[in-house]
């Protein structure tokens, strides 16, 4: 899990758009008096990335270490994300993680996305209004946005022993057997880790989490290597500088590998 999805006001749109270009043309028809067609958090790469993937792009090389930031398709990516602000106006000119939630808690947002953790509040307040849908297909591409995945994990001390270690493997066999992660996917409305436990039947038949395993399916594990953090502290001043029109495209792609690379080479 740990997926960002589509997530959307039904009031506002009875569908979600399959596609970038539909996305667009819907958004558009809602931005309107102070209401947005669609919101994000645009200040932090980790919505960025999903996209990139759907331009058939990727932050490493085969290698899993070398940064592959300055591409055809970091810069397809970063002028889609400033068409939908400049071009299109569909987004707010700024809007960090708390601004796109609010809109779209208030119903001044007809779309978000946003995390597989937000689930169980947008249902409790949007209740029979909340829809979930996978990212969609770019349009330029055919290729569906694919966004990062990622586990929740129990660490354990390493001079965890005795006892101890016995109460904590009692507990770790508990929150994961497969009653209890039922329960707490009921609670939380997010999906299992136990594979067994998705099979349940209210959770095959709860449209929100049914949507949530289709979308992780388009998903990619998200990079667990040191470098990984260069490129985070790349990315992100590049893509606020074209979402502010400070910067080109091709100018924040060829800055992001270069501080890229520099900070891979500070962790030697």
């Amino acid at each position: 899990g740990n997926h960002l999805m589509l997530l959307y006001n039904k009031s506002m749109v009875p569908s979600p758009p399959e596609t970038t270009d539909e996305l667009i043309r819907v958004a558009k028809s809602l931005t309107k008096g102070g209401t947005y067609g669609f919101v994000y958090n645009d200040t932090e790469p980790f919505w960025l990335v999903p996209w990139l993937g759907g331009f058939g792009g990727r932050v490493f090389a085969a290698d899993g270490i070398t940064p592959t930031l300055n591409t055809p398709q970091m810069v397809a990516t970063l002028k889609f994300l400033y068409d939908l602000e400049f071009t299109h106006g569909i987004v707010p000119s700024e809007a960090d993680y708390g601004t796109a939630d609010t809109l779209f808690k208030e119903g001044k947002a007809a779309m978000i996305v946003n995390g597989d953790w937000s689930l169980g509040d947008y249902r409790g307040i949007l209740g029979d209004d909340f829809g979930v849908a996978p990212l969609p297909v770019v349009s330029a591409t055919g290729l569906r946005a694919a966004p990062y995945t990622a586990p929740k994990l129990f660490m354990i001390a390493e001079d965890v022993s005795g006892r101890t270690l016995d109460v904590v493997g009692d507990f770790i066999a508990f929150a994961t057997s497969e009653p209890k992660q039922i329960d707490i996917a009921n609670d939380i409305a997010r999906l299992p880790g136990r594979l067994s436990a998705q099979k349940a039947d209210f959770i095959v038949s709860d449209p929100i989490l049914t949507a949530s395993a289709e979308a992780v399916s388009y998903g990619t594990p998200m990079p667990a290597v040191l470098e990984m953090r260069a490129n985070w502290d790349a990315m992100k001043p590049e893509m606020a500088a074209v979402l502010a029109g400070a910067k080109t495209p091709e100018q924040a792609a060829r800055d992001m590998q270069a501080a890229a690379e520099a900070g891979i080479r500070a962790l030697e």
